[in-house]
């Protein structure tokens, strides 16, 4: 089909009503009308051999989880996305089938947040890269950031934890999970769900500090315990460890749920009050798991209050494993 006959193929299957579009696919840059709010943008890589193992996932999951984890990134800021612009880089042999598996994965995701891709880029390469770049706004004017928890503030997270990570686990040691623990991970690895309506809550109830669990938790806490210059302490036992997850891997659970990442929940601080009222105000799961605390560093404690020692926080690229 060639470079220029994908594109046109795409564009038709990206093409969309948006009043604010003025110029989408088709011209040297895409143009819309802005607005006075907060304006975000993020960018992620999904690359073959890296983020993922061939032949683990379909290319219409493959797409899908491309997008989910850049609108988890704006969900995180408490923004609301509106346009993504992909990049795509493919083996000269891949299939046409597999090109539009892959938009199509994307596009029902983009069409339930709303979200309009408008541009990219395609070239060929050895394998498979999939670079994804999503533009949000603030309607609220404020924004979370990881750089504003204060020592005495509680922690909290959405959901439950640990699933994705026993999806990878599953696939890539063959492990036998029972049918719906098998159905529940691999739904956990491929398709995560972005909170971005919980992103906003956030806002709305004053939260000021968030991250989204993509690197584990125990890595992401360290994050904002960089920026903010504080430390943090974490019960183990109120971690929401996914309870199939207990159920299939024993001990190892916590390990999935604490350093695992890929679950994109979010993760903030705020004081009691505040998190009272965000329990209060939305149906999704928000647990308690510790503190904030001067100094550095993120400690794990048993219910004894014995600090536990961790094999590993989480995902890092460029670190000897």
């Amino acid at each position: 089909m060639g470079e220029f006959g994908l594109i046109d193929l795409l564009a038709k299957m990206a093409s969309g009503r948006d009043e604010r579009l003025i110029i989408g696919i088709g011209d040297d840059a895409a143009a819309w009308q802005g607005d006075a709010s907060i304006q975000l943008a993020t960018v992620d890589s999904f690359i073959q051999d890296v983020h993922y193992p061939s032949g683990m996932a379909s290319w219409q999951e493959t797409g899908g989880k491309a997008l989910a984890v850049n609108l988890s990134d704006i969900a995180a800021m408490g923004g609301l996305p509106r346009y993504a612009l992909v990049s795509l880089a493919l083996p000269p042999e891949t299939e046409l089938d597999d090109v539009t598996a892959l938009y199509t994965g994307m596009l029902e995701l983009a069409q339930k947040y709303g979200v309009t891709i408008v541009g990219g880029d395609i070239s060929s390469a050895p394998l498979v890269v999939i670079s994804i770049t999503v533009l949000g706004s603030s309607p609220q004017k404020k924004i979370l950031t990881r750089s504003s928890a204060k020592p005495g503030e509680l922690i909290a997270v959405t959901g439950y934890l640990g699933a994705a990570a026993a999806g990878l686990e599953m696939l890539t040691k063959k492990l036998k999970c029972d049918p719906k623990a098998t159905a529940r991970f691999k739904q956990a690895f491929f398709k995560p769900t972005p909170r971005i309506t919980e992103g906003q809550l956030l806002l709305e109830q004053g939260v000021k500090t968030a991250i989204d669990i993509s690197d584990g938790l125990l890595a992401d806490l360290g994050q904002i315990g960089k920026a903010s210059d504080v430390g943090a302490k974490i019960e183990a036992d109120r971690v929401p460890v996914e309870p199939l997850v207990k159920a299939a891997f024993g001990k190892q659970a916590l390990e999935l749920a604490l350093a695992g990442g890929e679950d994109y929940e979010l993760l903030f601080t705020a004081g009691a009050e505040i998190i009272d009222k965000v329990k209060k105000a939305t149906p999704c799961p928000v647990t308690v798991i510790g503190k904030i605390t001067a100094g550095r560093g993120v400690t794990v404690f048993d219910r004894q209050g014995k600090p536990l020692k961790m094999s590993k926080a989480g995902w890092e690229h460029f670190t000897r494993r």
